[in-house]
């Protein structure tokens, strides 16, 4: 089976440190993404989150030594699919973000931890389940 999947956009961030995790990060940064998908960024709001789907483009290629890793924050080695290192059988990250605002197809958020020129793939709205009021 192959399965192609193309950007959307990519990302525009000037950061001298990279955050480790979206869920500790503070930095800003600008979601450019393609004008044929201008249309699709409709109805998003500042203020509201986004899931960003993107590609780890600077990551080595994944062999069977990578199966098993020590994240920089954690003691001792783990499994990589109960880690989020960049290093995976598939590239692919997820990162939930703050929208600042948007001017055309420039979508400015924060709490990047993304290098500048990562690929984005996807944005999806962040949904958070609904409190049992009972």
């Amino acid at each position: 089976m192959s399965i192609e999947i193309n950007p959307i956009g990519f990302v525009s961030a000037n950061l001298k440190k990279i955050p480790r995790h979206w869920t500790v990060s503070d930095a800003e940064g600008i979601l450019i993404i393609d004008e044929k998908y201008l249309e699709g960024l409709k109805d998003i709001k500042p203020g509201q989150r986004v899931v960003v789907i993107f590609q780890f483009h600077k990551s080595p290629p994944f062999t069977s030594e990578f199966l098993i890793q020590k994240p920089p924050h954690h003691n001792g080695k783990r499994g990589i699919f109960s880690i989020c290192s960049p290093i995976r059988p598939n590239p692919i990250g997820m990162s939930v973000l703050e929208v600042l605002f948007i001017r055309a197809n420039k979508v400015y958020v924060k709490g990047l931890d993304m290098l500048n020129g990562t690929p984005i793939l996807d944005i999806k709205p962040y949904i958070e389940a609904e409190k049992n009021t009972n």
